[in-house]
């Protein structure tokens, strides 16, 4: 370069720092000889991710595939859809792709047939988060040390407890508690639940097959993720799941706001909401 040359000009704006932090992990279990559970996870910008965590029905190959279909399927739809037309949107049509896939392939395959998954999907943008859910894996959120579970299961026995036949307890042991009225692929069209809530700082996501909460009570999870990184929460999630030799497959996943990210919790809308969750104001 010559004495007279400009130098090279260079960008005056920095990378984004993340506004979040987020793992998943997925695990044999104690008792299992293969994974029927799948999870994974899209960072596309430092304000926009999605997580997903889903736990196959079916046998040795039909679960297999169904859980990973619908994690794949879910995040290579979201990646093909376009920005504009918002996270919650993005997400229902990308899992209701998923859905489609699964049931044409179980109808396909005769080895497939019956085939289906669990599914719970959160796409956070700018700090408020989209979720889509079917079936009992749980979307919790912890927020200021109290967890609240934003998912309801779509069991039969999470339906007698919400229409109080049976008691939280109860239900933990029920012979029943794993039969779904709800899974990914079993319809053409999938009955989705959507729950769209801001997020401030601090707040931690936690999405969880049944293998882990079916082990771990709430306060304990809460207990687990609500201090360290997200890595570190799902692997002690996992280990301490595995200490209790669980008898199924577990799969974790947490996401933790680091930053404020313009969104506000008290907006209207969005207060009595919370106030409900948390038995107080917002």
């Amino acid at each position: 370069m010559s004495a007279n040359e400009p130098p090279p000009s260079q960008s005056s704006s920095a990378p984004e720092a993340p506004s979040f932090d987020l793992a998943a992990f997925s695990d044999v279990g104690t008792k299992r000889s293969h994974n029927e559970d799948s999870c994974g996870h899209l960072i596309e910008s430092a304000h926009s991710a999605v997580l997903a965590v889903a736990d196959g029905v079916g046998g040795y190959e039909g679960g297999e595939i169904a859980s990973s279909m619908a994690v794949e399927i879910t995040l290579q739809a979201w990646r093909d859809s376009p920005a504009a037309w918002g996270a919650g949107k993005r997400l229902f049509r990308a899992v209701q792709r998923a859905n489609i896939e699964i049931h044409n392939r179980a109808l396909a395959v005769p080895e497939l047939r019956g085939m289906c998954t669990t599914l719970t999907a959160v796409a956070v943008e700018r700090g408020v988060v989209s979720a889509a859910h079917i079936g009992d894996c749980r979307l919790y959120l912890l927020r200021a040390g109290k967890m609240v579970q934003l998912t309801k299961d779509h069991t039969v026995v999470g339906e007698r407890v919400r229409m109080g036949l049976l008691s939280e307890e109860e239900a933990r042991n029920h012979p029943q508690r794993s039969a779904l009225q709800r899974s990914l692929g079993r319809e053409l069209i999938a009955s989705l639940d959507r729950i769209t809530i801001p997020l401030i700082r601090d707040d931690r996501l936690v999405l969880c097959s049944d293998g882990l909460h079916g082990v771990l009570r709430d306060h304990e999870i809460a207990k687990i993720v609500s201090e360290g990184d997200a890595a570190s929460g799902c692997r002690q999630l996992i280990d301490v799941a595995n200490q209790r030799e669980t008898r199924d497959n577990l799969t974790a996943a947490v996401l933790r706001m680091i930053t404020e990210t313009g969104q506000t919790a008290t907006a209207n809308g969005w207060r009595n909401r919370l106030g409900r969750l948390f038995g107080r104001g917002a």
